[in-house]
């Protein structure tokens, strides 16, 4: 009994002094920023029927813009963001260009609206801006902590000589959003309830 126990501590010191326990870890804290990534993405998507259905209220001859925000929130839906998605580079891709596409229509649409002044006094339009620059923001944070917890689950990835566990327990670095991308969300977005024309116009991502 004495031996097994202590077979069993040395074990788990090695498998400590190799880096295991840090690669669980960290494994662990990418899968739960991802988690919360999606999240926050998840709730812009739901925010979208209801913007798009006030704009259409006030805006129907908005068609093509209203369209393309449509069909964006449909390509983000029809991408399977599960944590295998962590593993697979191109499907990482695939997923980051959904939300960049509904983004980029989400700021053709609210552009848009600054030409209509009943639709961006409307009470329900100005609740759904500032939900939207709300999560906006917190998608922000979510990615930046993804981005930290990647990067330090990939040093340890690399580093000696846990990079010989992580390659004996099937463990590979984990796809990043892209250093340009992140420039672009660097501002948080803002939403002016003003009636000028020329007022800054919240810039989804």
């Amino acid at each position: 009994m004495q031996t097994r126990l202590l077979l069993i501590s040395l074990l788990t010191a090695m498998l400590s002094a190799c880096g295991y326990n840090t690669l669980q870890t960290q494994d662990e804290q990418v899968k739960a920023s991802w988690s919360e990534v999606l999240n926050q993405y998840q709730r812009r998507a739901d925010l979208v029927p209801n913007l798009v259905n006030t704009v259409k209220g006030f805006a129907t001859q908005e068609e093509k813009v209203l369209t393309e925000v449509t069909d964006a929130r449909a390509r983000v839906g029809s991408v399977q963001a599960t944590p295998e998605v962590l593993n697979d580079p191109a499907e990482f891709q695939k997923f980051q260009q959904a939300q960049q596409q509904l983004g980029g229509a989400l700021s053709r649409l609210l552009a848009v609206s600054e030409n209509y002044p009943q639709l961006k006094s409307d009470a329900l339009f100005r609740d759904l801006q500032a939900q939207l620059e709300g999560t906006e923001n917190r998608i922000t944070v979510a990615r930046n902590r993804y981005i930290q917890s990647v990067q330090a689950y990939n040093v340890t990835i690399r580093s000696f000589p846990s990079n010989l566990t992580a390659k004996m327990f099937g463990y590979s670095t984990k796809p990043n959003f892209a250093v340009e991308d992140e420039k672009a969300i660097s501002t948080p977005p803002k939403v002016d309830f003003g009636a000028a024309p020329s007022a800054p116009v919240a810039q989804p991502h």
